[in-house]
């Protein structure tokens, strides 16, 4: 490699790492890899390539670059970080934890390696483990918001809400929307005679069940309340207690109007909610008659009707987890006799519902479905919704449907705390159903099994009951 070889190349470098912070990452690309053509020793544009292959989701391509740029110079801390979080989203856990650690080794007082190392552990559910890395971090510099969030999710988890709403504060999903806003954001102080603008932020089940807390701040004193919601959610959130008018955010959404704003998940801080004091009045949502009676119609008469849902958003970041990778692994509830079961899936998922497998008959809704309103009314008919982790959770929940939700071991979300088989977001409704360790369904889809055949019976001998008293049961017109 000749010298002019070499400055042309430290030349595409600083150009691709340009294009890069602008975005397009297409030619920053193509900047890196002539770089290479002319120095392949220069660890820092493998480790940058790598960097961008993997954003693009080339991950064995990635992990070449990574291991190039390790090999070429392996006391590069950031390399390792990134080289550890590739690992860590292809759940290498044991592998992405020793290169963690590396870097820590390299650069023992930057928190972003102790900040990495916790979120890792925290997934892992190694939470004593996750409470030190993302403390040690904060040490090192107490602004450092990705440790603060990582020690959010461990500590709301474990049902510590007062810090762990405190720590909730450092995630920025609200950014744009407080940019655009004139009035001042609420802080917690009285919203006695006061109007109140509700912004959203995360996705659909996130608004569901934080939505509750329009009724609590109506009861505080607030005299009118709006809702800044996801399209899908506007025509439910209508009936939502506490909530005066509701606006989606493809609509045109004015600066000023309210005395204050407040985001949707900062309220939880503000009210001191604590897990003794959850405001769970349930039902807080309601179906539109109409709609109701509309998709009744359509339903089978006689049997149990259980609404299903096996996939959740693809673009979630542990969609992989929380999502069954094909309707085939719910084959066994066929088995139980009495029950007519109805596909709630919208989007990914829809194709295996037209084509459920032999011996799991189902009726596919989800492509009729316009919105949220459509998907309450058609779980107010049901007896039960069995799901993964998505939105139709906290929908039936809200709406008081018993509702059975299927959990991941790894990255299980904070919200539905540790080890516990019930809600207390959702009491009396709501039935969880972990895995015991990363991997099969298979145990899970079996525990629910036995006691969705407990459930008929249950539901039989309640019928029995009614009959032998007189009271028979009339089919619902």
């Amino acid at each position: 490699m000749t010298v002019p070889d070499l400055i042309s190349a430290e030349a595409l470098f600083i150009e691709g790492n340009r294009l890069m912070a602008t975005g397009d990452g297409e030619r920053a690309e193509a900047c890196f890899r002539a770089a290479l053509q002319l120095a392949p020793a220069l660890a820092e544009v493998h480790a940058n390539l790598g960097y961008l292959l993997d954003e693009r989701g080339a991950g064995a391509e990635a992990e070449a670059c990574y291991e190039r740029a390790i090999a070429l110079n392996p006391n590069l801390a950031q390399v390792h970080l990134n080289f550890g979080s590739l690992l860590a989203s292809h759940k290498r856990l044991v592998e992405a934890e020793a290169t963690y650690t590396r870097a820590i080794l390299l650069e023992p007082d930057s928190p972003a390696g102790w900040s990495n190392l916790g979120g890792l552990y925290a997934g892992m559910k190694r939470d004593a483990e996750a409470e030190l890395c993302c403390r040690q971090a904060m040490a090192l510099d107490a602004h450092y918001a990705k440790a603060r969030f990582n020690l959010a999710y461990v500590l709301l988890r474990q049902g510590r809400f007062e810090e762990g709403w405190l720590c909730l504060e450092a995630r920025d999903w609200y950014a744009a929307l407080q940019s655009h806003l004139d009035c001042p954001r609420w802080q917690g102080e009285s919203l006695q005679g006061k109007s109140l603008l509700i912004g959203f932020e995360a996705g659909h089940g996130d608004m569901i069940q934080f939505g509750r807390y329009a009724a609590v701040l109506k009861r505080q004193g607030a005299m009118r309340i709006t809702f800044l919601c996801h399209p899908a959610l506007k025509t439910l959130f209508v009936t939502m207690d506490g909530v005066d008018q509701v606006i989606a955010f493809d609509e045109q959404v004015p600066a000023s109007g309210w005395d204050c704003w407040t985001p949707l998940m900062s309220i939880p801080l503000y009210c001191q909610t604590r897990l003794d004091t959850i405001p769970a009045d349930i039902p807080y949502l309601q179906a539109s008659v109409g709609r109701m009676e509309r998709w009744r119609a359509q339903l089978p008469m006689a049997g149990l009707r259980v609404g299903l849902v096996w996939k959740g958003n693809p673009k979630f970041e542990n969609d992989a987890d929380r999502s069954l990778p094909d309707l085939a692994v719910l084959l066994p509830l066929g088995q139980v006799a009495g029950v007519h079961f109805i596909s709630l899936q919208k989007g990914a998922g829809e194709d295996q519902a037209l084509c459920p497998p032999d011996g799991l008959p189902l009726v596919h809704w989800g492509s009729q479905i316009e919105d949220f309103s459509d998907t309450a009314a058609i779980v107010a008919n049901l007896d039960l919704v069995i799901c993964v982790d998505t939105a139709i959770a906290h929908l039936a929940g809200a709406l008081g449907k018993p509702c059975w939700v299927l959990l991941p071991d790894y990255k299980t979300d904070w919200r539905w705390l540790d080890v516990r088989t019930d809600s207390p977001w959702y009491p009396g409704v709501m039935r969880l159903f972990r895995q015991s360790g990363v991997g099969s369904w298979a145990p899970v889809v079996a525990e629910v099994k036995v006691a969705l055949e407990a459930f008929v019976q249950t539901h039989l001998s309640a019928s029995r009951h009614k009959a032998a008293n007189g009271m028979v049961l009339c089919p619902t017109p």
